[in-house]
């Protein structure tokens, strides 16, 4: 923990100075607020705005951590399924491909086609975006599980089962994280896409009502908002990370 917040200072001074450089510009070259707002004015729209944009804020939130949370069970499954039969690897993991190369402005209107306007089609958004990176890395993860110790453990008498989960899942578990944070950031992303289908909450609609009303400060209070979130995101999964797989590897090889 203290050799995260450590190593944190340098970003967060390449931001400050990021907006004192952009503070500067706005003042010298005389630019509209609505055109480009100032990090003070933005800061200060955050305070006054907060009571109404909190409501938004929590809404994307728990849509967010939800969607996450289903589309890291179905990855997870998946990447299980794939690894273990061999025939469903080879039926399906084309298609896997071939999910990802659908794009979401198409597909959104035909999920309120067929689920209307309610949380199930923005869940599916969630989850086709996030459960990719997730599968992908855990397959991953379990292809390069030592082949020495495979043989060792089979030798030893291990059966399947006992091979997965002893050697195989520990093993992968650097990688399912390494999934699990990029995925963890697309969450936050996916819901506030998922909200310009249509709600009343949410991060998406406050930034599509601030954008049509040409309120910039506002937009840019969004975004800091989705940025903020998907770091808090990351930073728990990469937390989750450090405590889970702390001499997996060397337990697996015993």
């Amino acid at each position: 923990m203290k050799k995260l917040f450590n190593n944190s200072w340098r970003p967060i001074l390449v931001l400050l100075l990021l907006f004192i450089v952009w503070e500067a510009a706005v003042h010298i070259f005389l630019i509209e607020a609505w055109i480009l707002p100032s990090p003070l004015n933005i800061l200060k729209e955050m305070f006054q705005s907060w009571n109404s944009f909190s409501i938004h804020l929590l809404s994307t939130t728990q849509l967010a951590l939800f969607g996450f949370i289903i589309a890291t069970i179905c990855g997870l499954g998946m990447a299980i399924a794939l690894h273990r039969i061999p025939f469903l690897r080879k039926s399906f993991y084309p298609l896997l491909i071939l999910s990802q190369n659908i794009p979401t402005i198409v597909l959104a209107p035909l999920l309120i086609i067929w689920f209307g306007f309610g949380i199930l089609p923005k869940l599916i958004i969630i989850i086709l975006i996030c459960f990719f990176p997730i599968t992908i890395a855990c397959l991953d993860g379990f292809r390069q599980t030592s082949n020495e110790l495979k043989h060792y453990m089979i030798m030893s008498g291990s059966n399947r089962r006992q091979l997965f989960w002893k050697l195989e899942w520990p093993y992968a578990l650097p990688s399912i994280f390494s999934g699990l944070k990029i995925s963890a950031t697309y969450s936050v992303m996916g819901a506030v896409i998922s909200e310009w289908l249509g709600t009343k909450q949410g991060v998406g609609v406050y930034m599509k009502l601030a954008s049509s009303s040409f309120r910039t400060d506002r937009v840019f209070v969004a975004i800091f908002a989705i940025m903020l979130l998907s770091m808090l995101f990351f930073l728990i999964i990469r937390l989750l990370e450090k405590c889970c797989i702390k001499g997996t590897r060397k337990e697996a090889g015993k």
